[in-house]
């Protein structure tokens, strides 16, 4: 069995070409050129704003079965709009000690400057390094290391465009992954056979809570303002759905509260009238833990209390 790291691409703009608008076309083989890698494979050619669920966990199975025959790691290729929400997919689900990271580019490989070389050699050091054992699934890109629950896509352009808060748990110095803090992570959902389909709705200003309606979907997360609040009408809307409601924080930093303000729509109304509150996870996470413990039968409240706070 090989030690070495398993590189599988899903696409994205790090495979994008073309002689003006570019498309994705290259595939995995063409990526690792120059790389020490193990067993690679093309899994999807697309773009990552295109990418499915059941893509995910074809990737998830692949990934999966790279460790179990002796892969040191796993990086995973893809496109960046969606970059953060896959990390987070695979940290709820990862079950070794051996990383999975996933990285992308910025910049596709016609441009001057094309991050994806520098970004992909990286990301495979992280996922062959010792020290990234026990930290379940990273993003790499522009030498810093992400953790999954943690990262965020804040820039639409920049190859800087990763942060975390409250910061990366560290950066990669002449090809070696230096860590600021020890490795600790939760216990993996069970992979779910199905996924039901839960929207990510934005609360704004005069929001009547009208669409949430007409839905029959599994659940809802709701992007709402502050630390948890969403209008009036948004709340009762709430009492009336007959599907989970989860509330997130669209701010993009801080935590959802539970006893601080008390009026109609606040988040000790909403927690009243039945909804679970994301804590420190953003909407687009959220949503994807939402799909998961639902797709695997694990109680909302339970696993949004766990992977919500603080750890």
């Amino acid at each position: 069995m090989s030690s070495r790291v398993a590189v599988a691409s899903l696409g994205g703009t790090i495979t994008m070409t073309g002689s003006g608008a570019v498309s994705p076309t290259l595939g995995a083989r063409e990526l690792v050129v120059g790389l020490e890698v193990g067993e690679i494979a093309t899994l999807a050619t697309i773009p990552g704003a295109s990418l499915t669920f059941a893509t995910l966990l074809k990737a998830f199975d692949w990934a999966d079965a790279q460790v179990s025959r002796g892969a040191s790691g796993v990086v995973v290729v893809q496109g960046t709009d969606t970059l953060e929400e896959t990390a987070y997919f695979f940290d709820c689900l990862w079950p070794h000690d051996e990383p999975v990271v996933v990285t992308g580019a910025m910049r596709h490989p016609g441009l001057p400057g094309a991050d994806g070389p520098a970004n992909l050699a990286a990301a495979v050091a992280v996922a062959g390094a010792a020290n990234s054992r026990g930290r379940g699934a990273l993003l790499v890109l522009n030498d810093s290391v992400h953790a999954a629950r943690w990262v965020r896509k804040t820039h639409s352009s920049l190859p800087s465009a990763f942060e975390s808060f409250p910061g990366p748990l560290g950066l990669v110095v002449e090809g070696v992954p230096q860590y600021f803090h020890p490795a600790h992570r939760l216990a993996a959902l069970p992979r779910p056979s199905e996924v039901p389909v839960v929207p990510l709705l934005e609360c704004a200003v005069d929001d009547d809570g009208s669409l949430l309606d007409v839905l029959d979907v599994g659940a809802v997360v709701l992007a709402a303002a502050g630390v948890g609040h969403v209008s009036e009408g948004m709340a009762e809307a709430v009492s009336r759905a007959g599907f989970p409601v989860v509330v997130a924080s669209r701010t993009g930093a801080g935590t959802t509260f539970h006893g601080t303000y008390g009026f109609a729509g606040s988040e000790s109304d909403l927690i009243a009238r039945g909804a679970v509150m994301a804590g420190w996870l953003c909407p687009r996470k959220a949503r994807v833990l939402a799909r998961l413990a639902l797709g695997s039968r694990t109680p909302l409240a339970d696993v949004f209390d766990v992977r919500g706070g603080i750890f």
